[in-house]
């Protein structure tokens, strides 16, 4: 038995309404269904796949407490052990217009050899996001 995809990632959030905002608005995620969970969230959507999970931090831990989960806090001085969540896009430009509309600063890479062009921002929690455009077999960049 082996693991076959990655199904979401959780980010915890203080305000889950600018975060919800923030992924719908700025990366292009939908809300959609969420079952009832003892804590306020949200699942946003890409495509099919609930890939990201919002819950309220605080509301979020306590639970996780109740259930004998310890959620650990970030190391003094803030980062974490994951770098950043990464997404796949369709049209760079279009993206790169989205940010700039929403009013988002993107760090922007090519990756050398014919790669992905890459657009780097962070999350109103800090989490930095990644989004991938890979290039089609007969764009020119």
């Amino acid at each position: 038995m082996t693991v076959t995809e990655l199904e979401h990632v959780l980010v915890l959030a203080d305000d889950i309404e600018q975060t919800r905002d923030f992924y719908c608005h700025a990366v292009g995620l939908r809300v959609g269904e969420r079952p009832e969970l003892a804590f306020p969230g949200y699942w946003l959507y890409a495509g099919a796949t609930p890939c990201l999970h919002i819950a309220e931090r605080s509301s979020y831990i306590a639970h996780a407490t109740s259930i004998g989960l310890e959620v650990l806090e970030p190391p003094a001085g803030g980062g974490s052990a994951v770098d950043h969540i990464a997404f796949i896009g369709s049209d760079y430009e279009q993206i790169a217009a989205r940010l700039e509309r929403h009013g988002v600063p993107a760090v922007r890479n090519d990756v050398p050899g014919g790669g992905p062009r890459q657009l780097f921002i962070d999350d109103p929690n800090g989490v930095r996001v990644e989004i991938n455009v890979k290039p089609s077999p007969n764009q020119a960049r």
